[in-house]
């Protein structure tokens, strides 16, 4: 979970809040505060704002949903902006394999005329490697493009360590 706080700002068009990126994980579900618009999804090239509803969740499609669905779901490009009357806040929430999953798409989305577009990985080389790097780079998920090398669909189920 993260909780993010984007004071006001007096000239909003010299700063972002966070720059444009996707996120690494499966799924964020956002809380944004009401009446104070701040986050901007990226459509058909254009920034377009996603407006505050009351008692409404935001739910972006990351990373790792774009590689199981083989790339028949995509990933969200967003950014947040700040405001220069109002500071505001948002909380995320992130849905997240564990890092020992291995990530590819199963074996029924993988056809000859619909190849695997990703090589499989496991979670936490793909969450070393988005951090490793500028938010706003190009898409992590293009550094994966290329032969599968493990079964497809999410293995390596989560264990507690005690």
């Amino acid at each position: 979970m993260a909780i993010n706080y984007y004071p006001r700002c007096p000239e909003p068009e010299l700063t972002y809040g966070l720059p444009a990126h996707t996120d690494p994980n499966a799924l964020t579900i956002l809380l944004q505060q009401p009446n104070v618009a701040g986050l901007q999804v990226l459509k058909d090239g254009k920034w377009i704002a996603v407006e505050p509803r009351p008692n409404a969740f935001v739910i972006n499609i990351g990373d790792q949903l774009q590689a199981l669905s083989n790339a028949r779901y995509k990933s969200v490009w967003h950014r947040a902006v700040v405001n220069s009357d109002t500071e505001r806040m948002s909380v995320a929430s992130f849905l997240c394999p564990c890092n020992t999953a291995i990530i590819s798409p199963p074996e029924k989305l993988v056809t000859e005329g619909s190849p695997a577009v990703y090589r499989s990985y496991t979670y936490d080389e793909y969450y070393k490697k988005f951090w490793s790097r500028n938010l706003d780079d190009e898409h992590c998920l293009e550094l994966f493009k290329g032969e599968k090398s493990h079964s497809g669909g999410v293995s390596a189920p989560c264990k507690s360590s005690t």
